[in-house]
């Protein structure tokens, strides 16, 4: 048992004698490209996503070193009619990517790579003739032991993000993985499959792929490997039964990443967390990446500040993801900057409208705490205004909350509003630093029909409950007859506070000089 060579299943014996989510369809999907051009794979998600869960996984499986069987009997796997064709099969050349930097030191990663993985082939195979090339010896070694190798790179872009500053050693690691990947008459002589996990795509070189022939499957195109992104809603429902947890709170907390024929994907450090601690709360907040999102979104480019509050207050915005450079540093306008979100885990994508919007309420707490922050005057205006229209709603003035609704119209959306989904949009946008107190819900099951927004106060929080219903073309009074009516404070009956009543309306027939939108506050007597 090697440390880069045929590293053993340690790893994932470990991972199955905690709390396991049986992720091995997986497994079928790489066997499906081995004999195929389709063999190399690179898979990127944000951290904390069980990326290395997935490498050490593949690892234990395919390792001749090792008999692993005992380890996925009793998995999805076993039920593959290509499941012991491949089982402990290859050579595995596993190279964790931040560790090498760590082992490295000062030193140049990529010869530091070739001289350890040659001399553990030394070890394994002492008939093995080495040559000047790496690629080269990989072949002879394919040759001395009779079967191909499966190479695992986890956190492969680890090089490319930590030597922003070192554009040399960028390409130096560059050229190292094309020695190996885009020669493709070699690559199929050495490899039986290669797999690559990382935060990033594969970087690009002007508008081409460095590294063209892998098959990527990113946080924007997961394709079939979209299951396997985080936790599926049935795999979190069946956790939160089995240890007797809340699976609606585990949803609203962790839930919000989506993708083509996957309707909710979680979280999974985060769900593991909460189950394990009996706590929901943001766990967003131990990964690194959880430090640069003020930088991100604190970047000069026009409109970036807007959007990040249309955001943390609940509203899709539109992105273009095509021009992302696929690094840290090279931000052309705010759409990098969003796409960069995107494959960090703070943004979910919908592929279909190509808008995105923040996934969970751990995600909003994170946004929240970044933005006040962010030293840009147009950001602390926002935040101001916001404090205080909530304040102003709370305390029952109705002229106030009118008046601050009508300048975020003016500001922040069309014209003219189409509809009540349109005013929404509006109220998300006024209300959006609502984070600190409240958690908000849309279209809340409640009584004899749905109230619009309802912002119920966190465990801590010494507020009101806010029941607000949404009218176009009538009067606010009307919104309180059928918060009323309908019964909409049921849905928050358990909560046990104050409960306050908001209709706020939108009337475009308003005499010139008149002000088109009105509130009226009410509190809920039950």
């Amino acid at each position: 048992m090697g440390n880069y060579l045929n590293p053993g299943n340690e790893g994932f014996t470990i991972i199955r004698n905690g709390t396991y989510v049986d992720k091995t369809g997986m497994i079928g999907l790489i066997n499906q490209t081995i004999g195929t051009p389709q063999c190399l794979t690179c898979i990127s998600r944000p951290r904390r996503f069980g990326k290395s869960f997935a490498a050490q996984m593949l690892c234990a499986y395919y390792d001749k070193t090792c008999d692993s069987s005992g380890l996925f009997d009793d998995l999805a796997i076993a039920s593959d009619a290509q499941y012991r064709t491949h089982l402990n099969q290859y050579d595995v050349i596993y190279l964790d990517m931040t560790g090498v930097i760590g082992e490295a030191s000062d030193m140049d990663i990529v010869p530091y790579i070739q001289r350890n993985v040659v001399r553990e082939l030394t070890e394994q195979y002492p008939k093995l003739r080495v040559v000047e090339g790496f690629a080269a010896t990989l072949a002879n070694a394919v040759e001395a032991a009779g079967n191909k190798f499966v190479m695992l790179i986890d956190e492969w872009d680890a090089p490319i993000r930590e030597a922003g500053s070192q554009p040399d050693n960028q390409r130096r690691y560059l050229e190292f993985l094309r020695s190996l990947f885009k020669n493709s008459a070699m690559t199929n002589k050495i490899f039986a499959a290669a797999y690559m996990t990382g935060i990033l795509p594969i970087k690009k070189d002007g508008s081409q792929s460095a590294i063209s022939d892998f098959k990527e499957y990113t946080m924007i195109k997961p394709r079939q490997f979209g299951a396997y992104v985080g936790f599926t809603e049935s795999e979190v429902r069946r956790l939160c039964q089995d240890q007797c947890r809340d699976f609606e709170k585990m949803k609203q907390w962790y839930d919000g990443y989506a993708f083509r024929e996957i309707s909710s994907v979680y979280n999974p450090n985060s769900v593991i967390e909460a189950i394990r601690n009996d706590d929901y709360d943001s766990y967003w907040t131990q990964t690194s990446a959880a430090e640069s999102l003020m930088g991100y979104i604190g970047l000069d480019f026009d409109g970036l500040g807007r959007i990040t509050a249309d955001l943390v207050g609940g509203v899709e915005t539109k992105v273009d993801t095509k021009g992302f450079a696929n690094d840290l540093v090279t931000f052309r306008d705010r759409d990098d900057v969003l796409t960069l979100l995107i494959h960090l885990g703070y943004l979910t994508y919908d592929e279909t409208t190509q808008k995105v919007h923040i996934p969970n309420e751990e995600i909003r707490q994170e946004f929240t705490r970044a933005i006040r922050q962010v030293k840009r005057d147009d950001t602390i205006r926002r935040v101001r205004e916001s404090e205080q229209l909530i304040a102003d709603t709370v305390h029952g003035r109705e002229e106030a909350v009118a008046r601050q609704i009508e300048k975020i119209h003016g500001e922040e959306s069309p014209l003219y509003y189409n509809n009540e989904q349109a005013l929404r949009s509006v109220i998300k946008r006024a209300y959006f630093s609502y984070g600190d107190e409240y958690v908000m819900f849309e279209e809340l099951p409640a009584g004899a029909g749905y109230a619009d927004i309802v912002y119920l106060p966190k465990k801590d929080s010494v507020l009101p409950a806010l029941v607000i219903e949404l009218k176009w073309d009538q009067s606010a009074e009307s919104a309180i007859e059928q918060i009323r009516d309908r019964r909409y404070p049921r849905a928050v009956s358990g909560y046990g506070g104050e409960i306050l009543l908001v209709g706020i309306s939108y009337d475009r027939e308003s005499p010139a000089g008149e002000r088109r939108h009105q509130c009226r506050i009410e509190r809920y007597e039950g």
